[in-house]
């Protein structure tokens, strides 16, 4: 059950359950709204900003559209989002602000398992922010969907995850991560007030730190999102 609701300047999104799926503030639709979801945008330091217009991202799953929107509008990259829920989609055409597909703009009606299984070197990034109805736990999370998240990435390439729920184990999901992704690096936020655990893994080298340091820095000043934060809090493997 799809619910919209309105309070305190947003507009919110649920399925009937206490988590809420995603926000969009009505005086600036494509800012993010929710804590996960700029930590989420994480995987910036590990890319050349320069480039984004250049660069493919993949969403899977679209809650609000908040992701895809902020990728494809704000940062100007080629933007994908898949949906396995065809009333999502025409939820955040209605009321979330999210055009129809042009323009760099590509909305798929699909499993996301199977997308990522058919895709081959078509991402630069992969956003993961899937999760079954009663949000007990990530519904994307084992190693068959990580190894086809691998060849979907293209060289260098970053995975970022949403691991939330109620039954969710984020140790265990990082576990499964790193056997089907084979990730280079693996970051891990601490978790949000929500209980939100964002995780980066990065299938590429990851910059010195004098390159991650200016990169937060530009990404401050272009986008105002706390990459310095995120330098601070990650933990690191």
């Amino acid at each position: 059950m799809i619910r919209i609701r309105e309070q305190d300047g947003l507009r919110l999104l649920d399925f009937g359950t206490p988590w809420c799926q995603g926000a969009m503030r009505l005086d600036d639709p494509d800012a993010l709204e929710m804590a996960y979801a700029v930590r989420m945008f994480g995987w910036l330091l590990f890319h050349d900003v320069d480039t984004l217009g250049r660069q493919h991202v993949v969403t899977l799953g679209l809650g609000a559209g908040s992701l895809t929107k902020f990728a494809w509008r704000v940062l100007g990259m080629q933007a994908t989002a898949v949906e396995i829920d065809h009333e999502v989609i025409e939820a955040c055409h209605a009321h979330f602000d999210l055009p129809r597909e042009g323009d760099g703009l590509r909305l798929v009606h699909a499993d996301a398992r199977d997308y990522v299984t058919a895709c081959q070197r078509g991402a630069d990034v992969i956003q993961v922010d899937a999760y079954d109805a009663a949000v007990e736990r990530p519904a994307l999370d084992d190693e068959p969907f990580h190894a086809a998240c691998r060849t979907c990435l293209r060289e260098g390439g970053t995975l970022a995850v949403n691991l939330v729920g109620a039954a969710m184990d984020a140790r265990a999901s990082v576990a499964r991560l790193r056997v089907g992704l084979q990730p280079r690096a693996v970051w891990q936020f601490p978790p949000t007030a929500a209980g939100n655990v964002v995780v980066l893994a990065h299938r590429g080298d990851v910059p010195p730190e004098d390159v991650l340091a200016a990169r937060a820095e530009a990404i401050e000043d272009r986008w105002d999102l706390p990459a310095a934060q995120w330098l601070a809090m990650a933990r690191r493997t």
